[in-house]
């Protein structure tokens, strides 16, 4: 059956056109996880390079029913390497830089410990879990629809 083996094929080493292009589909399709997503900042981007994204704040947390946006960059590397992610909207999060809305890798354990494996929609979801962390869930947010 050709359908399991491709599904065992391992994702990390599907060409990264065609794996930003399987990313873009399920994400236009909206399947999945509905506070959250993505697609191609330009429809016409054939680089699958620059990507827009939204997350809304979960119930129960200073960031609830907030909206926020970000862009993500997905350079020639990756999967392998992971996509450069900034908040455009003004958020107050233990990863996030205050000066410019960067995801700092280092402050981020997703980003710090990539797997080639994890995807956008992966890390928007890790995104949005870290804003229930004790570390986030209180802290004073910017006044909504404030941007970097």
């Amino acid at each position: 059956n050709m359908d399991e083996k491709g599904k065992m094929m391992n994702e990390a080493m599907i060409p990264r056109s065609f794996r930003l292009l399987l990313e873009l589909e399920k994400g236009e399709k909206g399947i999945g996880d509905q506070s959250i997503s993505y697609g191609l900042a330009k429809g016409d981007d054939n680089s699958f390079t620059n990507w827009n994204a939204t997350i809304i704040g979960p119930p129960g947390t200073c960031f609830d029913m907030g909206i926020y946006m970000l862009t993500l960059r997905c350079g020639d590397n990756y999967p392998q390497e992971p996509p450069q992610v900034r908040f455009t909207s003004k958020i107050n999060m233990t990863c996030v830089n205050q000066s410019n809305g960067v995801v700092e890798p280092s402050k981020f354990a997703m980003l710090k410990n990539w797997n080639p494996a994890c995807n956008i929609e992966a890390l928007l979801t890790g995104l949005r879990h870290e804003m229930t962390t004790p570390a986030n869930k209180k802290l004073k947010q910017p006044p909504e629809g404030s941007q970097y």
